[in-house]
């Protein structure tokens, strides 16, 4: 049988509080290649809200060779206590007692990178969600909260740099090896413990809180590396203080410390006091890092500290309860960035994400709610679901509230629950309790998964206009019945010159409706019949069915001053184009209805070059293929193509003098200016390099070769490769020998041509996955080209022959032995298999079904069960 039949679902109504609490945790860690050891001493004692009654001691401890272990002193027999299938248990211990453990670890072969692993060399630890208990036996589970202190021991030549959780308290030396201890005085779980030893150098700086405390701030990275951290430390300073002024919260340690590193299976995480970053989180630099990655570090920089107070000061009491601290503090880290830059162009970025990935999984397979009921591996549903869907249900709740009752509620939050393990209901009832709202039909949204469709339909009559709203939930696996959930509709009205009608006798010009039946109606008495603007700045994470006619769309995208509402009446325009060519229009007058409308936007576009730039961008071929069922990923690359074509052809004469005018010419600099017309003109050369405009030809080899800045350099290499343009290859050649010593830059030139589509796609990445450069152990090079091809270029991935699935059963075969989190992710790319044409889904259907049968790994096989129809019970 394999392994990971052998699991059984963790399911949220089993739930029960941990038999054993632990007080302090003292560990001590002897770093010695091959033989690395752990030392642990912990304080236990029988939880008195515990009432199961289990008389045994039981912690968990995977993958760890046990060569002592003593309770108060004595030496266990073997009779005492036992340790199999990853868990240690001990009978019948005393109600209070000290447990000392020592095993042996080997970090250097941990590939799959949970627990204590090595990166080019450094020990580092990931523990979030599971991984402490592949460093020492512990009762791993988020609601046993502790004080730990930690004592880390090498060879100070090799590993001149020792670092842990809390404050550094004792160090010395010992026979060319040398020893540090940390003591942390916050009690914390396990999965925030935090360990590196390496040969590290770091910038420093300082940060004053707003009650006077200094805050010692360092980031530390390879010596090579020190040049691209400024950024990084920049954007912590604008986090720190934008958390105590927003929400009132301070930084409570000593000292704030960042490691960039470069085996990482996420983006980051936020250990308590010494957050362990990937390093495309964390470096940047002109010259290797592009616009959207100064705004990636800056964001995922923020969110991580945001965490201190959401997700480690308050913490998860269970793992079902993750969005408790990833939506909320993933709204966090949006508002500070819409802060910090243009609040309407990043509201339209986080949406196009939602829709384009997140829409995805909640009508495919992987739908889950965003509290799931079961799980068989917690590292599966570190999901957009959690994190992107969860941070909307944290802004309905902002909706509901207003600003200044959602500040309350938070405050109360924080307060109530500081130093606790709590649930998703608890921060809902400060909601409850601080507005005298009654939210209890709105926690459907935590525990029924799907996107609902909000239908809304029109009337007018005698000054008369209605809105009829019915709203719908489509069935998901274990969820065949749904519940009507509260739908905060944020609207406007507008009149034939675009302003806002006033709603109200007050004057109001913008409401916000709660839609909490399935079928309701709203009134209002106008002078004349408006155009609606509903779900102003995405009110609400939901699939708006309105029959909008092209004049409408047309008037608020030209008119309407809410920037997402721009935005998705330019999304319906070109989907109504796309529908219309897939039914056999023609793409040129396609083009010609929509050159009036978008010449008014490139004549607005100086205003906000960034804003301008995301109303030209067509959907992607991504977004696209959700669309059309059953699926055929040529045909719609066809007819996006098509209209890409034609719409660069009619707007040349317009786009390239904005182009001249337009193009940054100062030296580079990552600020909102040159990075919305960086954004624009990139645009605009994508569709002439689509139209096969001949200056495009000229341009992006010269843009390539003479820009300050890799984002105009990789934009340039990119539409050169995906369009096939004279001098691609001669680029890629001279930008592979540019980036040859940058590991980051090299991710970036391994995923311009795992994207060029086509057929010729399946040959090209077994080519790439081929290159010496190419690093298996790697998360970032394997997302760069598995991820890139399998997620984000559908004709590739779904080669008619299905060369394309063969290649991708061969990559999760292998990387299920090396790194299961990294292949169950990537498997989940598959998830259109149902929505694919009959000879399509037959061939990857058998793809899956072949890895399926060898698959050892229960995060794989849970991902593949789900897919494959075999597991379906993930709802409510």
């Amino acid at each position: 049988m394999r392994d990971a039949e052998q699991t059984r679902p963790i399911r949220l109504s089993e739930y029960q509080p941990p038999t054993f609490l632990v007080d302090q945790v003292s560990l001590d860690v002897d770093i010695r290649p091959g033989d690395t050891r752990v030392t642990s001493t912990l304080s236990l004692r029988r939880n008195p809200a515990d009432k199961k009654g289990d008389s045994d001691c039981r912690l968990n401890g995977e993958h760890l060779e046990l060569l002592q272990i003593r309770v108060n002193g004595q030496e266990l027999n073997a009779g005492d206590y036992r340790y199999a299938g990853g868990e240690l248990v001990i009978h019948a211990p005393p109600d209070a007692f000290e447990l000392v453990t020592e095993v042996r670890i080997e970090p250097e072969n941990n590939t799959a990178l949970e627990g204590l692993y090595v990166s080019r060399g450094m020990y580092c630890t990931q523990c979030e969600a599971e991984g402490f208990r592949r460093i020492t036996f512990f009762p791993d589970r988020p609601d046993v909260l502790s004080r730990f202190t930690t004592t880390i021991r090498a060879d100070r030549q090799r590993y001149p740099v020792l670092l842990s959780n809390g404050n550094p308290v004792r160090q010395g030396e010992e026979q060319g090896r040398h020893w540090v201890t940390w003591e942390d005085p916050v009690p914390k779980p396990c999965y925030l413990f935090a360990l590196v030893a390496g040969d590290l150098a770091h910038i420093e700086d300082a940060f004053e809180t707003a009650s006077g405390r200094q805050v010692a701030l360092r980031i530390y990275a390879e010596a090579h590396d020190l040049d691209k951290l400024g950024h990084a430390m920049d954007s912590l300073k604008r986090s720190m203080e934008w958390d105590e002024r927003v929400y009132g919260r301070e930084y409570d340690l000593d000292i704030y410390m960042i490691v960039a590193v470069s085996h990482f299976n996420m983006g980051a995480m936020e250990n308590k006091g010494l957050n362990i970053f990937n390093t495309a989180c964390v470096l940047a630099h002109p010259d290797t890092t592009t616009d959207a990655g100064y705004q990636r570090v800056e964001a995922v920089v923020a969110h991580e500290y945001f965490h201190n107070w959401s997700g480690n000061r308050v913490t998860c009491r269970d793992w079902f309860q993750l969005s408790l601290k990833e939506g909320f503090t993933v709204f966090r880290d949006q508002s500070f960035s819409a802060d910090m830059h243009s609040a309407s162009v990043k509201r339209i970025e986080d949406v196009e994400f939602l829709r384009t990935v997140q829409f995805a999984e909640d009508s495919g397979p992987m739908a889950h709610p965003v509290r799931p009921q079961e799980y068989h591996k917690i590292d599966n549903f570190y999901t957009v679901t959690i994190y992107e869907k969860g941070a909307e249900v944290v802004r309905m709740q902002y909706n509901l509230l207003g600003a200044e009752r959602f500040r309350q509620a938070t405050d109360l939050y924080f307060q109530r629950f500081d130093g606790q393990a709590v649930t998703c209901d608890d921060f809902v009832d400060c909601m409850e309790e601080v507005s005298g709202q009654d939210l209890s039909a709105f926690r459907r949204w935590y525990s029924q998964a799907g996107t609902p469709h909000l239908k809304v339909s029109e009337q007018w009559q005698d000054g008369r206009y209605t809105l009829n709203f019915h709203q719908h939930t489509p069935p998901t696996p274990g969820q065949q019945d749904k519940q009507p959930l509260v739908i905060p509709v944020a609207l406007a009205l507008l009149d034939r010159q675009g302003q806002p009608l006033e709603l109200d006798e007050q004057g109001a010009l913008e409401q916000v409706l709660t839609i909490s039946e399935v079928s309701q109606s709203v009134t209002f008495m106008l002078p004349e019949r408006p155009v609606p603007s509903l779900l102003r700045n995405a009110s609400a994470p939901v699939v708006l069915e309105m029959e909008y006619d092209a004049d409408q769309l047309g008037h608020l995208l030209v008119h309407d001053s809410d920037g997402f509402c721009r935005w998705d009446a330019a999304q319906r325009l070109y989907l109504g184009a796309l529908d219309r060519i897939m039914a056999g229009a023609g793409a040129a007058e396609e083009a010609a209805q929509l050159q009036p409308v978008l010449e008014q936007v490139l004549q607005r576009s100086d205003e906000d070059p960034a804003n301008a730039a995301l109303l030209l961008k067509l959907p992607t071929e991504r977004a696209l293929c959700e669309r059309y069922q059953p699926l055929d990923p040529g045909r719609v690359h066809d007819a996006l193509m098509a209209l890409s074509s034609a719409l660069g052809q009619r707007l040349s004469a317009a786009f390239w003098p904005a182009i001249e005018r337009l193009r940054v010419t100062e030296p580079y600099a990552p600020v909102a200016d040159q990075i919305g017309r960086r954004s624009l003109v990139a645009q605009l050369l994508e569709l002439l390099a689509a139209a096969r405009d001949s200056r495009v030809s000229e341009w992006l080899p010269r843009q390539f070769r003479q820009a300050d800045n890799m984002t105009d350099r990789i934009g340039a290499l990119r539409l050169m490769a995906r369009f096939d343009l004279p001098q691609e290859q001669v680029c890629l050649d001279e930008a592979a020998q540019r980036w040859s010593r940058e590991a980051l830059a090299m991710d970036q030139w391994f995923a311009v041509q795992a994207a060029i589509p086509g057929d010729r796609a399946v040959d090209r990445v077994a080519g790439l996955l081929a290159d010496e450069r190419f690093e298996w152990t790697s998360p970032n090079r394997v997302r760069a080209v598995l991820g890139t091809w399998a997620n984000s270029n559908p004709t590739g991935f779904h080669r008619a022959d299905g060369a394309g699935y063969r290649l991708f059963a061969h990559a999760l075969k292998r990387l299920d032995q090396l790194n299961p989190q990294v292949a169950a992710r990537l498997a989940g790319a598959a998830s259109s298999l149902t929505r694919l044409e009959p000879a399509r889904q037959k061939r990857l259907r058998e793809a899956l079904e072949q890895v399926h049968a060898e698959t050892r790994s229960p995060n794989l096989a849970e991902v593949l069960d789900r897919l494959l129809g075999e597991r379906s019970d993930n709802g409510g």
